[in-house]
């Protein structure tokens, strides 16, 4: 006669097991953020203005590097020609910093150098500063961002130590909403932060590079008249 071994209890320990563990509930995306408590909103709102500025910013640097290639020359060969209503057209023409800066030194031709130099910096220092504006703005907030975060990270600890004051013992319960706020909040500012600081280095460089190319087509112009017009 073979053993027989009951096995009911046991398969009634796993399924009284199972039910007991339900299953985890996932954590979305907008749902971690909103446990980084009140502190998500300014960063939010810092986060909103950064990528406006940026992007508004971009796409303007981008089409003002837009040289025309052939601007240069073309107002060379009409200087030499002596056809100076035609380069003037043709800087009137371009929209870019470079043609408005030429307009305004073919505009003071007859007068000093020195006043023609003087013209297109002045022309030149109006150009950079639209290219720049708002660009500081991101420096701002890539400083910002992290000290927000870090002042969510204080008031997560004081959560943590009210709710252990509250309940009396320390527990994962106990601490887990102080600890989302803690985490959550350092780590959106340092998100922020350095996105920001990234942004506003890659638009200062797109700049510094616009103004070396305007300073050197200034420079070939200015040489440009000291030449003899046939």
């Amino acid at each position: 006669m073979f053993l027989q071994i009951n096995t009911t209890p046991l398969d009634t320990m796993m399924t009284a097991a199972e039910q007991m563990v339900e299953p985890m509930e996932r954590l979305s995306f907008l749902d971690l953020l909103f446990k980084g408590g009140w502190v998500m909103l300014p960063l939010g709102f810092l986060a909103l203005v950064g990528l406006i500025i940026f992007f508004e910013r971009y796409f303007t640097i981008r089409k003002a590097a837009k040289f025309d290639k052939n601007l240069m020359v073309q107002v060379k060969q009409s200087i030499l020609s002596g056809k100076l209503e035609t380069a003037i057209a043709l800087c009137r023409n371009n929209s870019s910093p470079l043609g408005r800066m030429l307009q305004k030194g073919l505009l003071r031709i007859g007068r000093p150098i020195k006043d023609i130099e003087g013209a297109i910096e002045n022309v030149g220092k109006l150009e950079v500063a639209h290219l720049e504006k708002n660009i500081n703005v991101l420096g701002i907030i890539a400083g910002i961002a992290p000290m927000l975060g870090f002042v969510g990270t204080i008031i997560g600890v004081i959560s943590i130590f009210h709710e252990v004051e509250i309940e009396g013992v320390i527990n994962i319960g106990t601490v887990s909403g102080g600890l989302y706020v803690k985490m959550v909040s350092s780590a959106t500012g340092l998100i922020i932060g350095i996105v920001a600081y990234i942004g506003y280095h890659i638009l200062n460089m797109m700049v510094d590079r616009i103004i070396l190319r305007m300073e050197t087509d200034a420079v070939e112009f200015i040489d440009l008249l000291d030449e003899p017009v046939s």
